[in-house]
C-alpha cells in the first residue's frame, strides 16, 4: 500500500512537551500540522499512516512571538498543533518517528 505524500505535509511532527505526555494520558496524541490543514483532513491523515481509528481532533495556533536573534529584533513562526484523541485500544508510539 502506497502512502500519498500529501500527508506527510499535512503531519510535520510529534510534539512531546509536559503538556503533550499529559494528553497521552487521556489517549491523545499531539502533532504539529500545515496551517491549512483541516481537522477531516488532520483525521484522514492520522488513520492512514498509523492504521488506528480517530475518536476526535481539537486544533490550536500558537502566534509567533517577537524574540531578538543576534541581536536583532526577529519573530517566531505561527504553529498549528493537533490534538488527536484515539479511540480506546488504539496506541501510536511518537518515540519511533514517522
Amino acid at each position: 500500500m502506497s502512502v500519498k505524500p500529501e500527508l506527510y505535509d499535512l503531519i510535520r511532527k510529534p510534539i512531546i512537551t509536559e503538556k503533550a505526555t499529559a494528553a497521552s494520558a487521556a489517549g491523545a496524541v499531539v502533532f504539529e500540522v500545515g496551517m491549512d490543514a483541516t481537522k477531516p483532513q488532520i483525521k484522514e491523515a492520522v488513520e492512514t499512516l498509523f492504521n488506528v481509528k480517530v475518536k476526535a481532533v481539537n486544533t490550536t495556533i500558537t502566534k509567533g512571538k517577537v524574540k531578538k536573534f543576534k541581536g536583532r529584533p526577529g519573530r517566531r513562526r505561527d504553529v498549528k498543533k493537533a490534538y488527536v484523541t484515539l479511540v480506546e485500544g488504539n496506541t501510536i508510539d511518537v518515540t519511533t518517528g514517522l
